[in-house]
């Protein structure tokens, strides 16, 4: 809209256009109050019953919450009003009404459950603390970025219709390409290994994953984002640094440039960026501080999966992020490499929070012989993915990298209590629309 200036720009003595939403009118006799709204904020704008136009006041009193007007006038100080300044205005405009019955209340005055608000995201988000997820959202991704870029990685885009699935398994949305059977990839991990294999030998991606898992809570998504770098001569104390550099950054960015979302969340007071090296416990001392707790009812042992309740113990227990190192070679996919002098141990390793894992990593297995005999250990076919494992005959160098869940980043950090609210149109076992 030309010439419009937004509200929290509007300066006394000035002829403005502002433009946004009907947050609400007050009617008090002869004058009444009509609070506009854009994403900047709100400004009043003052209708005087009998000193202004009869028509273009009841055009601003008639207009429904949320219907969209576009007002001209001057800008006045008020220290009455809730931004110390009001528009009394010289010209109003319905630019698009807005029904009188709204599936939800963008004022919050009325409370929506999670359902309906994901029903109506346009009216969700013009709640504040709404906007304000992703906002910061936005801030946070974009210095990751930044990070990566400063660890001279190349952004890269790869596909995500494919013939195989990264590791197998049954956790793949199946579809139609032209007559033969594809699926949505459930991640970029082996496309980003063969990148790290040429001479970008840095990459990162922050692209969408899909995985076909049965899981209903508040922490899964069938479709979510993935932070995902590689790097050719790294190895994996190299990746975690990375990861830990890269986690750190989100959070210096979101803290400097996101002081009034942060207050508009309601936790500007309590939000810190994490300082100092994040603790890196072997997957051994990881089962010894889970058990010497009491708090599972079962012990613990070598091969075993940490449970949600036991990541919760021992994310108590350390009150940090933190890293879990040297899983058990069993339990790591056929691409990890395991440690040459302790072969039953693999250098694959997870970031935890202590509210839940947010990235799996490692280094690679790049030695060709090695990784068709991980296929076959794994039932895999690797004629399947001969496209991947051929490049590994034309010199591929050591390599690492993880996969970080950009949702469960932003949920950790504002400490959401389900992902759904970390991701516009989520897509779960009962959501496909919108």
């Amino acid at each position: 809209m030309h010439g419009r200036t937004y509200t929290a720009d509007a300066t006394p003595g000035e002829a403005v256009t502002v433009a946004g939403w009907v947050h609400e009118t007050r009617d008090l006799g002869g004058i009444a109050f009509l609070i506009l709204r854009d994403k900047t904020g709100k400004i009043q704008v003052k209708l005087e019953k009998d000193e202004m136009d009869e028509a273009m006041v009841d055009t601003g009193l008639d207009a429904h919450r949320e219907s969209v007007l576009k007002v001209e006038g001057d800008v006045k100080e008020e220290p009455r009003a809730p931004t110390g300044v009001e528009v009394v205005p010289t010209d109003i405009e319905v630019v698009a009404p807005a029904d009188p019955e709204l599936p939800l209340d963008p004022s919050g005055k009325v409370d929506a459950e999670l359902p309906t608000r994901l029903d109506n995201r346009t009216l969700d988000l013009r709640k504040p603390e709404v906007q304000a997820v992703f906002e910061i959202r936005a801030e946070l991704l974009g210095a990751v970025r930044d990070a990566f870029r400063s660890h001279d990685a190349t952004e890269i885009n790869t596909p995500k219709i494919v013939a195989t699935g990264t590791e197998g398994g049954t956790e793949l949305f199946p579809i139609s390409y032209f007559g033969e059977e594809a699926f949505m990839n459930q991640s970029p991990q082996l496309f980003k290994q063969l990148m790290a294999g040429s001479n970008l030998e840095r990459v990162f991606e922050i692209g969408p994953i899909f995985r076909a898992e049965e899981h209903n809570t508040p922490r899964h998504l069938n479709e979510a984002h993935s932070i995902d770098f590689e790097g050719a001569f790294c190895d994996h104390t190299e990746a975690m640094d990375v990861a830990e550099a890269v986690t750190k950054a989100g959070y210096e960015a979101v803290a400097e440039n996101c002081a009034d979302e942060l207050e508009t969340l309601g936790i500007a007071d309590e939000f810190a960026v994490p300082s100092g090296e994040f603790p890196r416990l072997s997957y051994q001392e990881a089962l010894d501080r889970v058990n010497a707790t009491g708090e599972l009812d079962e012990h613990l042992a070598w091969g075993d999966d940490l449970s949600t309740e036991a990541e919760h113990v021992l994310g108590e227990a350390v009150g940090e992020h933190y890293f879990i190192t040297d899983w058990p070679s069993e339990v790591k996919p056929f691409y990890i490499k395991d440690h040459d002098d302790e072969p039953e141990k693999s250098t694959g390793f997870d970031m935890m929070h202590p509210r839940m894992e947010l990235v799996s990593g490692g280094q690679r297995e790049h030695r060709h012989e090695q990784l068709i005999a991980g296929f076959e250990q794994q039932g895999l076919d690797p004629e399947e993915f001969e496209y991947y494992t051929k490049m590994f005959k034309y010199g591929m160098p050591p390599h690492a990298g993880w996969g970080m869940g950009a949702e469960r980043l932003l949920m950790t950090m504002l400490d959401l209590d389900n992902i759904r609210e970390a991701v516009l149109f989520p897509r779960d076992r009962q959501r496909l629309s919108p």
